[in-house]
């Protein structure tokens, strides 16, 4: 069965095409050439998330924070391309990335190769495989695009390999790779607690009050790094942090009823956030105030969100954002899946 947004073919070719690189910029890739006469690729959709809700609620033994957390994906995306080299075998497998934008490492520190080595240590997999990363989702804006390109390289192997890995073991090799990797495997929101890692289904009632959600996603030129923001949610422990109790009874309290997803909103990392980078709050508070909307912040950030009404005036909001943020900035508009 093929996974949510993925496309398996075979196809004859004697090397690998790749598209022109602007002159004076390196090639953002590893140097490869595959030249058997017979390919399989699998192409895989590697969407963006946002957290509506998110609710750090402790610090963990292991180093890391406990969370409740209400993400869901949405309807743009990365897509990660994997071809694989069927006239070489190896041990252990060889795997190459390259990316289509020039600042993404694709080296052994980018997820989608290790998550590569995780599927091959787990399977014994050992055909070479080059992936293709068209990246579309900013890096450093908290919208989990790295988790998300690790879960789509496990993806696609289970695929191209014939592994047929269970969603347990799937998920438990995603978890490995990083805390967010396991809410990708799904088509839809989801609760996440733990570390991040454990992940239920939102109820079905609750998923029809955010599925198809409008939403306008927009980050600035700066990022935020995770580790610092958790960093700093440590140090103000446990002032920073909201009891786990209050935080399952917020959400509980939401799903039970019939609100729509700007009730739902919560994220106690801005507050760490917002006092180094003021550029978000003050736009954040403009478009309360010009608009009567209810922007957040997602995950740790750069990349905020609102939720758009129907009437809303998009084009107006928008250009409230770029004169703060300037006419560079990302902006998206978009939707829950």
């Amino acid at each position: 069965m093929l996974a949510r947004g993925a496309t398996v073919c075979s196809m004859s070719s004697s090397s690998w095409h790749r598209r022109p690189v602007h002159p004076g910029k390196r090639p953002n890739r590893l140097v490869f050439n595959l030249t058997v006469s017979e390919q399989r690729i699998a192409t895989i959709f590697s969407p963006a998330k946002i957290n509506l809700f998110l609710a750090v609620t402790g610090l963990r033994t292991d180093g890391f924070h406990d969370l409740v957390s209400v993400a869901a994906p949405l309807h743009f995306g990365d897509q990660l391309i994997a071809v694989v080299d069927s006239g070489e075998r190896n041990s252990p497998a060889q795997f190459s990335l390259e990316c289509d934008v020039p600042d993404v490492p694709v080296d052994g520190s980018n997820l989608v190769l290790k998550a590569a080595a995780a599927f091959a240590t787990a399977t014994g997999w050992g055909e070479s495989v080059a992936f293709r990363l068209e990246k579309r989702i900013p890096v450093g804006a908290g919208l989990g695009g790295g988790s998300s390109n690790a879960t789509a390289a496990l993806l696609a192997l289970n695929q191209l390999s014939g592994a047929d890995l269970d969603r347990a073991t799937l998920g438990a090799l995603a978890a490995a790779v990083g805390s967010d990797c396991p809410l990708f495997l799904g088509s839809g929101p989801v609760i996440m607690r733990g570390r991040g890692e454990q992940i239920e289904p939102l109820p079905e009632t609750a998923v029809r009050r955010l599925r198809g959600r409008q939403l306008l996603i927009f980050k600035p030129g700066l990022s935020v790094s995770t580790a610092w923001a958790y960093g700093q949610m440590a140090a103000g422990a446990p002032r920073t942090c909201l009891p786990a109790e209050e935080a399952e009874r917020r959400l509980s309290t939401w799903i039970a009823g019939s609100a729509d997803a700007v009730k739902l909103q919560f994220n106690n990392l801005e507050p760490v956030v917002f006092r180094k980078y003021l550029a978000l709050p003050v736009l954040l508070d403009r478009l309360r105030c010009r608009f009567g909307l209810a922007p957040g912040m997602s995950g740790s950030g750069s990349a905020c969100f609102v939720a758009l009404p129907p009437d809303a005036p998009i084009a107006e909001i928008v250009a409230v954002v770029r004169d703060a943020w300037g006419a560079g900035c990302f902006v998206r508009e978009t939707a829950i899946s």
